[in-house]
């Protein structure tokens, strides 16, 4: 019995393949240069921040919205200023979110992986997870040294792993339906 999911990656293996190389290829320029990895990352969350906080901001005034809101639109534009104009200082608060978030993806990707275990390269997710989440302890245990490359280096080995299991998937699909 074959599950939704793998009817889907059936119907879109070339966009799998296609998405899973991407994502490889940009897995493997962030590890080679970490430190612009890094810096680039910050520099875009507070960008996003900076015009997440003018349009907070706008948004409360418009409507008359209450001062707390004003405040929150004040505090996410001077958080997206201070970002971007201070990327390397950023780059240590990115290594805290960064390691929860590749914690808690990893657990997830784990459970989902689990949940599909039928599937053809269903190991792969797991593999990937379970990369996934010794990366966020790693980074979590070796902080604050962990911050100049971390950024970098781990997000491109997580994006390295995830292309690679999209990759897996694809191919599997691929053989799948020549046979």
């Amino acid at each position: 019995m074959e599950t939704v999911f793998a009817q889907e990656i059936k119907k879109n293996t070339r966009l799998v393949m296609i998405i899973g190389g991407v994502l490889l290829l940009v897995g493997l320029l962030a590890m080679g240069s970490p430190l612009v990895a890094g810096l680039s990352l910050a520099l875009m969350v507070g960008i996003i921040l900076l015009f997440a906080g003018i349009g907070q901001l706008l948004f409360a005034i418009k409507t008359g919205n209450s001062l707390l809101n004003i405040l929150i639109g004040i505090l996410t534009l001077i958080i997206g200023i201070y970002m971007v104009f201070n990327p390397g200082s950023a780059l240590g608060s990115l290594t805290i979110f960064l390691a929860i978030y590749l914690l808690v993806s990893g657990i997830f990707e784990i459970i989902m992986a689990l949940q599909i275990r039928p599937v053809n390269g269903w190991f792969w997710a797991l593999f990937s997870g379970i990369i996934s989440t010794l990366l966020g302890a790693m980074i979590w245990n070796q902080f604050p040294l962990s911050g100049a490359w971390a950024i970098g280096i781990l997000i491109g080995i997580r994006l390295f792993f995830s292309g690679w299991t999209l990759l897996m998937f694809g191919i599997t699909a691929r053989a799948i339906q020549k046979a």
